[in-house]
């Protein structure tokens, strides 16, 4: 074996998962994460298809079954409170198949603890990288310096490492025309795992209560095309973009100076003709990002850090040949579940009042069905399809 040490840029899904698998296949690697630990909390995440295979490999999936969320509804509710249409919670939520809900960190911690005895630099980042014959040097923004054979980049949306190695971020990253916005929220409600819904033109809200959370999430999902705010004036603009929505969504908006999880973005995707330049490779959001709306965004972080795992292994060390065959298995399931954000958003905001009032009459209409679980699953079956649009190796 050769190019054995390996810096993972990022803690989250995708690196946490990269260096378990590197350990488990004779790598050392070491992971750099700005934030000074693992972070807890977080949104509810699915695992579907060929990614629940992975987790079962990595022996995780019954303890990932012990924390699902245990959503048990689902409800669209109008500007009153009144629940236009209710569904159970996999129904709602799209769920089959064995798909696991979890709240994502309590992912990520199952996924840190499997990596026991592999190196975390916490409090840093990447500040440069310069690749020589023999192997990456890496400056990190503490100060420090080391030589790693191989370097990856598991750093996200707006990837540093991406930047560094590949170029500016306008290059690959492909605004959808939508911001997406959840932070935690008080229970006023008192939901029971229940997840409610309320939706106005350009303007979506979800809030739900979750079995491994004693408060509640809001999330809110509208249409904007300006620039993501910077420097903590993200609050005023989402505040701004829901001035006269009804429903609870003022009260939602009070709390939001007081999150301390307040969470603000576009909805993008990360298009790239390749993965990886030199001893530089990427993974998850940095390299392929699907976006929130595709709802296989961890999903993707996970086969992703098993395949790129698995085939350096299987070249023996040899990062052209690993780095092309990680880009040869996985680039159809990648470009099959991107497919899904942009057709997904669509329908998760609407565009015009009529598109809302159709919307609701529809879905009334679906709960009252005797085949409504049979009809919500051809719905929601271009998803199921995409999450398991891949053959997963047995390196």
């Amino acid at each position: 074996m050769k190019n054995t040490t390996v810096l993972i840029s990022g803690a989250g899904v995708a690196g946490t998962a990269l260096a378990y698998w590197l350990r488990r296949h004779g790598f050392t690697p070491t992971v750099v994460e700005r934030a000074h630990g693992i972070r807890e909390g977080g949104y509810k995440i699915d695992i579907r298809g060929a990614a629940l295979a992975v987790v079962e490999r990595m022996g995780l999936l019954d303890e990932i079954r012990a924390m699902v969320t245990d959503v048990r509804a689902g409800s669209v509710v109008n500007a009153d409170g009144r629940r236009v249409a209710s569904m159970d919670g996999d129904t709602f939520g799209g769920r089959e198949h064995g798909d696991a809900e979890i709240l994502r960190g309590d992912l990520h911690r199952l996924l840190f603890d499997a990596t026991e005895g592999v190196e975390y630099l916490w409090g840093d980042s990447i500040a440069d990288l310069a690749q020589t014959t023999g192997g990456v040097d890496v400056t990190f923004a503490s100060g420090g310096t080391r030589t790693f054979d191989l370097v990856v980049g598991a750093d996200g949306l707006h990837s540093v490492t991406r930047a560094l190695a590949f170029g500016e971020e306008s290059r690959f990253v492909r605004d959808l025309g939508y911001r997406v916005s959840i932070f935690s929220v008080p229970n006023h409600l008192d939901l029971d795992r229940e997840e409610l819904t309320y939706v106005s033109p350009h303007r979506t809200v979800l809030m739900y209560s979750t079995a491994r959370d004693a408060g509640a999430k809001a999330m809110f999902l509208f249409a904007d095309d300006k620039p993501v705010p910077v420097n903590g004036a993200g609050r005023a603009h989402l505040r701004d973009a829901y001035s006269n929505e009804g429903w609870e969504v003022p009260r939602l908006l009070a709390g939001v100076e007081q999150a301390p999880d307040f969470y603000l973005d576009s909805l993008s995707q990360v298009h790239m003709d390749t993965w990886s330049t030199g001893r530089v490779a990427l993974v998850g959001d940095a390299a392929y990002c699907a976006s929130t709306a595709s709802g296989q965004g961890t999903s993707l972080a996970l086969v992703g850090a098993y395949v790129l795992a698995g085939e350096l292994a299987r070249a023996g060390g040899d990062h052209a040949a690993g780095f092309a065959a990680y880009e040869t298995a996985l680039r159809e399931f990648v470009e099959q579940n991107q497919k899904l954000g942009p057709a997904n958003i669509k329908r998760m905001v609407l565009a015009s009042k009529a598109q809302v009032r159709m919307s609701m009459a529809f879905l009334n209409l679906l709960s009252k069905l005797p085949g409504k679980d049979r009809l919500m699953a051809k719905a929601v079956a271009p998803i199921h399809r995409a999450a398991n649009a891949i053959e997963l190796a047995d390196y």
